[in-house]
């Protein structure tokens, strides 16, 4: 008389990941999931791998898991996946402070996001 297993939250031929608590602000972070969305996971591993932004390090680290997921959970073959979606969602901001001049006080705020990867296995057309 066990639990219900859940229902998977993506099809069949797709794997997902989640990289929570990102350090940047998620304009900054979007650039860097527009660069991959749409692309082979060879290929867009490559272009984070090379890409100057600091935050690139994290967005491969969270398409590495994708891929993972897929290969261990989903047993969908690494060669024929691409990444079908990555969006971009805000997280908490701390609230930070400067005391400027006349009493004033300068608001900083430094925001967290979220990123989302979803990878899809497509068959090769030849």
């Amino acid at each position: 008389m066990g639990k219900e297993k859940n229902p998977r939250r993506v099809a069949e031929n797709e794997a997902m990941a989640k990289a929570r608590m990102l350090r940047t602000s998620p304009q900054k972070l979007n650039l860097v999931a527009a660069m991959i969305r749409g692309k082979k996971v060879d290929r867009a591993l490559a272009d984070l791998t090379f890409s100057k932004k600091r935050i690139a390090e994290d967005v491969k680290k969270c398409l590495q898991s994708a891929i993972a997921n897929a290969e261990n959970n989903h047993n969908l073959d690494v060669d024929e996946l691409i990444v079908a979606e990555a969006y971009v969602g805000k997280n908490m901001t701390l609230k930070r402070g400067k005391p400027r001049a006349r009493g004033r006080f300068g608001k900083i705020v430094k925001p967290f996001s979220e990123l989302t990867i979803k990878v899809r296995q497509v068959e090769e057309q030849a």
